[in-house]
């Protein structure tokens, strides 16, 4: 202990010193485009792509352009969904999602930008979100174009292919998960309801380009916006970097919520590395805003 101040004491000082800040910001710039990334999520229970140097951790993800020419790509994406997906199925949104729908729904923020496909943010009450990469929750067939909900297609998954469905496998991020080559073998892919087509999930792969009326949304939002709020994100994929090139370009300050670096740390006038789901709470309630209820997938769909 020193001066009467023991450490638990001072670690809560610079807690709410930093909330300070972060709500100070959101008073001035009320209109803040906030982009959120994996970082966010992790609280959920969802493992993210980087370390805290941004450096991605494991092999090169799937890249779009190969899914769609090669079944021998799909059955080994669409058999390591099938043993991820239910850690991504049952997350759930944490403290940090809640908080950031509360800051929405108290006049805090402006529209929120998400890297993120896990449906989360509407979950928890968010409503101007704009899901740059997708959402994993929606599947669409590669031949005529019949959208069906993931759910529905762990169930086709299941039957198909027990003897995947009894693997042990590692969460991955996005509901992937490391699995065996040899179950792979017989594996059975699933098919369009409609007509027998194959299938791909509804999300932006590496290697693909968000589609242009997504991006002129999101740039639209972008030139709206006061100021720009990253929250868990390293900005090492371009799609999230150019918010933020756009905003210095602009002179509009950039905050950042973030454990370790960015791609963008030279332009961000505020640079706070505490976890989203710990920082954020503090900041909704220092700016006094009440909390939202959090919503089923059920209830998500029907709202």
């Amino acid at each position: 202990m020193a001066d009467g101040i023991d450490e638990h004491d001072r670690a809560a000082e610079s807690a709410h010193g930093l909330a300070h800040a972060l709500a100070q910001f959101l008073v001035r710039h009320p209109n803040a485009l906030v982009l959120t990334g994996a970082g966010l999520s992790t609280a959920s229970g969802i493992p993210d792509y980087r370390d805290r140097d941004g450096v991605r951790r494991g092999r090169l993800p799937i890249q779009g352009p190969e899914f769609r020419r090669s079944p021998a790509v799909q059955r080994r994406y669409w058999a390591r969904s099938m043993v991820g997906w239910p850690v991504l199925a049952q997350a759930r949104p944490n403290a940090g999602h809640a908080a950031l729908a509360q800051l929405e729904a108290g006049g805090h923020l402006g529209a929120l930008l998400t890297q993120n496909v896990d449906g989360l943010h509407q979950r928890a009450g968010s409503r101007a979100v704009l899901e740059l990469h997708g959402n994993i929750h929606a599947v669409l067939c590669l031949d005529c174009g019949a959208r069906t909900t993931r759910a529905a297609v762990q169930e086709q998954l299941l039957h198909d292919n027990p003897q995947v469905a009894l693997a042990a496998a590692q969460p991955l991020p996005d509901g992937d998960a490391a699995v065996e080559p040899e179950l792979l073998d017989d594996f059975q892919l699933p098919v369009c309801r409609v007509c027998g087509g194959a299938l791909m999930p509804d999300v932006v792969f590496f290697g693909d380009n968000v589609p242009a009326a997504r991006t002129a949304s999101a740039l639209a939002q972008m030139e709206a916006a006061d100021a720009l709020l990253v929250v868990g994100s390293s900005l090492m994929v371009f799609s999230g970097f150019r918010f933020c090139r756009l905003a210095a370009a602009a002179g509009k300050p950039i905050a950042a919520v973030n454990l370790g670096r960015t791609r963008a740390d030279d332009m961000i006038s505020l640079k706070i590395e505490a976890s989203a789901e710990r920082l954020l709470p503090a900041v909704a309630r220092q700016l006094g805003v009440a909390p939202l209820p959090i919503l089923t997938m059920e209830e998500k769909e029907t709202s």
